[in-house]
């Protein structure tokens, strides 16, 4: 059985969704019989590269919000990410494209690397210090998860390597529609939007199991208050 899982690592919901969707894979009896794949979604497609801004700024102006305000909902998911055992720092983080990261995801698939590398790249991105932008850094979590640093260079020298791969993602999920994520499909059968609890992946996983039906999904998808992130961000107010 697959589990396709559509997300960006710019989403801090993505990041809570696959702790608490690998919670619910552990209680599954057939988790030894699933296949993970990650799928490429970018919530800011169109953001230049290399262009690298301070989040909770950009948050601010984006929904002419309060820096406070815009803190303190950084806050409030932080606490979410924390209840499930993750490292979150609410602020100090960096916003860019993630075009790069998923070209990159997609080499480290071919390498069975891809879920360590998302692994390094959502802690990069969402607890550790330094930035998780740039081509230096990547090819170092590119190396960490594996990938000779040679092979991982070229990809991101070239713009053009694994591009058709994630256009193919997004367009997938478009077909699906998905406009938010995280968005997961069981086996083409049963879909999930957004980061709900642990029992209600346990419960898509026991429904979409040896069946082939019409997908259905469970949850709204697209709206930051219900636990995902859509084209308008992920600001809780």
């Amino acid at each position: 059985m697959r589990v396709e899982i559509w997300s960006d690592i710019a989403c801090p919901w993505c990041y809570i969704g696959k702790a608490r969707f690998e919670q619910g894979l552990a209680g599954f009896e057939h988790r030894d019989a699933v296949e993970v794949v990650h799928r490429s979604f970018e919530l800011d497609p169109h953001r230049e590269p290399g262009k690298v801004e301070p989040v909770i700024p950009l948050i601010a102006a984006k929904y002419g919000a309060t820096v406070t305000q815009v803190a303190r909902s950084e806050e409030r998911i932080a606490e979410h990410a924390r209840a499930e055992g993750l490292d979150y720092r609410a602020g100090g983080r960096d916003h860019g494209s993630t075009f790069d990261m998923h070209r990159l995801l997609h080499l480290a698939k071919e390498h069975g690397a891809q879920s360590r590398l998302l692994e390094l790249l959502y802690r990069a991105n969402f607890a550790d210090e330094q930035s998780a932008f740039g081509d230096e850094r990547l090819l170092e979590l590119a190396v960490q998860a594996g990938l000779e640093r040679e092979e991982a260079q070229r990809v991101l020298a070239d713009r053009t390597a694994y591009a058709d791969a994630v256009r193919e993602d997004e367009a997938a999920a478009g077909a699906l529609g998905a406009t938010g994520v995280p968005f997961f499909v069981v086996d083409g059968a049963v879909g999930v939007s957004g980061a709900q609890p642990p029992e209600v992946f346990r419960a898509a996983l026991d429904e979409a199991w040896g069946k082939k039906a019409r997908l259905t999904v469970v949850g709204p998808g697209g709206d930051a208050g219900d636990g995902s992130c859509g084209p308008d961000g992920c600001f809780i107010v």
